[in-house]
């Protein structure tokens, strides 16, 4: 392969399994945006003369993954914001979204991908609805996606078809244009059957069963809160225990919240090897409880982090997630090294990847995506800048740096923000976009 840019930092986190962090490192990348090599800058290969050498000052680490999301839900943000989950969706949200157009989770999404890149987010996992539209505003923002569109049944829905006809639409598009495509393969297709209570059994069975011809991640709604499910609890036992007897968890299976859950789900979860996208900021505002994250991972249970949509949270940050996440399990297990900064940082790269089934995201190593994020290092949060000690600078990035040290970020080699600023989209032009989309929603 031939080495196209060559990125060298004072510090690079290439978010393997130790946390290792590398002094005076160096990143290669290839003409397709691939890295080629991640090491100390005094041992890289030689480069061509005509490959670009791109010098940071800061730390250099990949791009993170937010498991779960709505980014289209930007246009909602603070609606029913003192609301339960159920009220919130029946009364506010659901209603909201009957009047959605396509070109409004079109300008949607594309504030959602531009907040997301600001925050050192690459990759999204988005459950929504005009897939199309989606895809054409990543693509025009220069992020990543994987798309699992919605497959509801609940009243005011129908007017995009039958659950049978989303399903379908899912299956004719990954046939057509396969699972991942795109520069870079942006774009990665899986199912988002909604959740357990929004369908009949016989949907959520076809769509396991749609998706394990595809190798296509399912992704759907577990265990959110205490009241959503009541009868399927009664009848089942649980949700993991009903999606086990119908057969819906076998192959890549993404359950996002998983906040009601026994000790019975948990080892129902792992024997299934069912990840989890961990959204500890939407589950606090909605009330919905904590998840047991740590009884999760000490299954075996791969966990990722979220942020859900910006209506229940309210916004994208995954680093906000991060800190709530180490937190709330602290809190929980009455244990201040319960969750570390370096747990922290895994779930919401290299961990959020491999909830997805995917090694060529999240981590720096030969082979994966060249998704990267700068961040300043010049900040108060890190006491002695890019020479702070290993630990300590771990520390200062999880729990003091944040979405503001961001600086620059590259989706397959391809700079999408210099200096914090998009560099394909006009930022106040797509605010206004999604302000008239807003104003149309919410009259």
């Amino acid at each position: 392969m031939t080495i196209r840019a060559r990125f060298t930092a004072p510090v690079v986190l290439p978010c393997d399994a130790e946390c290792s962090v590398l002094r005076d490192a160096a990143v290669d990348v290839d003409e397709h945006g691939r890295i080629v090599h991640v090491g100390p800058a005094a041992d890289v290969p030689r480069a061509p003369l005509d490959a670009a050498r791109v010098e940071l000052t800061g730390i250099l680490l990949p791009g993170l993954i937010n498991t779960h999301a709505h980014s289209p839900m930007t246009l909602l943000r603070g609606a029913g914001g003192d609301l339960p989950l159920m009220r919130w969706l029946q009364d506010v949200v659901w209603p909201a979204e009957g009047r959605l157009r396509a070109a409004d989770v079109d300008a949607g999404m594309r504030l959602g991908c531009l907040e997301m890149l600001r925050a050192g987010v690459t990759t999204s996992v988005e459950m929504y609805f005009y897939g199309d539209r989606i895809v054409q505003a990543v693509l025009a923002a220069g992020s990543r996606v994987v798309l699992t569109p919605g497959i509801i049944a609940v009243p005011g829905w129908d007017r995009l078809g039958s659950w049978q006809s989303m399903l379908a639409g899912i299956s004719d598009w990954i046939d057509a244009d396969g699972l991942r495509f795109g520069p870079g393969e942006r774009i990665e297709l899986g199912y988002g059957p909604h959740a357990a209570y929004t369908l009949p059994p016989e949907a959520l069975v076809a769509s396991a069963q749609a998706a394990r011809e595809r190798s296509a991640l399912v992704h759907i709604h577990v265990a959110e809160s205490a009241g959503e499910d009541a009868e399927l609890r009664a009848g089942y036992g649980s949700v993991p225990l009903m999606l086990e007897k119908l057969g819906v968890l076998g192959g890549r299976v993404l359950a996002a919240h998983c906040v009601q859950l026994s000790d019975a789900d948990i080892d129902v979860l792992a024997g299934h090897d069912v990840a989890v996208a961990h959204c500890p900021g939407s589950n606090a505002k909605l009330a919905s409880g904590i998840a047991p994250v740590l009884a999760l991972r000490a299954a075996g249970v791969r966990v990722g982090l979220g942020t859900d949509g910006p209506a229940s949270n309210d916004d994208l940050d995954l680093w906000e997630e991060m800190r709530l996440a180490a937190l709330l399990a602290r809190l929980s297990a009455g244990d201040a090294a319960a969750l570390t900064a370096r747990d922290a940082l895994l779930m919401a790269t290299s961990g959020g990847a491999a909830a997805l089934g995917r090694d060529d995201l999240g981590v720096l190593r030969p082979g994966a995506w060249a998704d990267l994020v700068h961040v300043d290092a010049d900040d108060p949060a890190f006491v002695a800048g890019a020479s702070t000690p290993d630990g300590q600078l771990l520390a200062n990035l999880v729990w003091a740096a944040g979405s503001r040290t961001v600086r620059d970020v590259w989706v397959a080699g391809e700079r999408v923000l210099a200096g914090g600023q998009p560099t394909r989209l006009d930022l106040a032009k797509v605010r206004a976009q999604a302000a008239a989309a807003c104003a149309h929603l919410l009259t």
